[in-house]
């Protein structure tokens, strides 16, 4: 069992705590935590910082942590410039990054953005394929309903070969078999409950399956938002307000169910189920007391997960 753990990106009173950034993100190097993750919200009420600016930031303060995004709603990007953003990270990261992509469902705000909802899973999976010729090829010649490019070149190439892991976030089964096709790997939303992400993995597993691919090179992975407190409604209470605010562009307001929370041995009991589930990577997501939650979780939580085996891995 491996785990990340989410990269503090609320801003608090105004301003943002960059030594508190740097602390913390020692502090999860030292406790040996496989990756660390951003999300990306351009729109919200919920004062965030952007993702990749927040990832070359923790790229520079940090030595081995393999540094993510899950996800980039990629459809709301110039998919040359996300490349090109993307790239020059792993360069600067010395190949730590991870790209988690999705297409966001239709509930974004697109007209904001100057894009058309019409066609919206070619306009991925154009740019999807666009962003992967310009990593890996020296000249691209692209002819696509949304995107052309005529000879077109990008250097450096990124670090990693052929390109840096791409995590598909996905819910429905042909966006899942669209991940098996098109990705390296398979991120759970913090959104969806335990039993939604089994039968998610169902869905993967089969697709590997069908197509042939090696289960063992498409890693399973899910953000689990928690809190760890000896007072469950506290935490509770404290998890449903954050999530609020988190994830108000979507007018949800019954998250609470998707997270796990209370005494230690509750977070290990539904940790255990997400891995029974069949993550191979949990990623940790507080929403509060960022340090305080990761020291408990290193210190309480993991330890009891670390050696325990997941009956739902391939």
């Amino acid at each position: 069992m491996r785990f990340a753990i989410s990269i503090p990106q609320t801003v608090h009173g105004g301003k943002y705590d960059t030594g508190a950034l740097q602390a913390h993100l020692a502090r999860v190097e030292e406790l040996g935590f496989d990756s660390a993750w951003t999300q990306e919200q351009v729109l919200g009420s919920a004062p965030r910082l952007s993702a990749i600016e927040t990832m070359t930031y923790a790229a520079a303060c940090t030595q081995r942590l393999r540094l993510g995004c899950a996800v980039f709603v990629t459809p709301l990007h110039n998919p040359v410039q996300l490349a090109k953003s993307l790239s020059s990270l792993d360069q600067l990261s010395g190949g730590r990054i991870e790209v988690g992509v999705g297409t966001g469902g239709r509930h974004r705000s697109f007209a904001t953005f100057g894009v058309d909802p019409e066609g919206l899973v070619t306009r991925f999976t154009e740019g999807l394929r666009l962003m992967k010729e310009l990593w890996t090829e020296p000249r691209v010649s692209f002819s696509g309903r949304f995107y052309q490019a005529d000879g077109a070149t990008m250097e450096p190439k990124p670090l990693q070969k052929p390109h840096p892991p791409i995590w598909f976030g996905a819910a429905h089964p042909d966006a899942l078999r669209r991940a098996v096709r098109l990705g390296d790997g398979f991120f759970g939303a913090g959104s969806s409950t335990t039993a939604q992400f089994a039968d998610q993995v169902k869905v993967v597993r089969g697709a590997l399956s069908d197509m042939g691919r090696d289960s063992t090179g498409f890693p399973i992975a899910k953000r689990v938002y928690i809190a760890v407190d000896d007072d469950a409604a506290r935490a509770e209470a404290r998890l449903s307000d954050a999530l609020g605010q988190l994830y108000s562009h979507a007018g949800r307001n019954d998250l609470v169910s998707t997270a796990v929370w209370g005494p230690p041995a509750d977070c290990v009991r539904g940790l255990r189920e997400v891995a029974e589930a069949g993550a191979e990577l949990i990623h940790l997501n507080p929403l509060f007391d960022d340090a305080e939650q990761m020291e408990r979780l290193a210190a309480e939580v993991m330890p009891e997960l670390s050696t325990t085996p997941a009956t739902g891995q391939a």
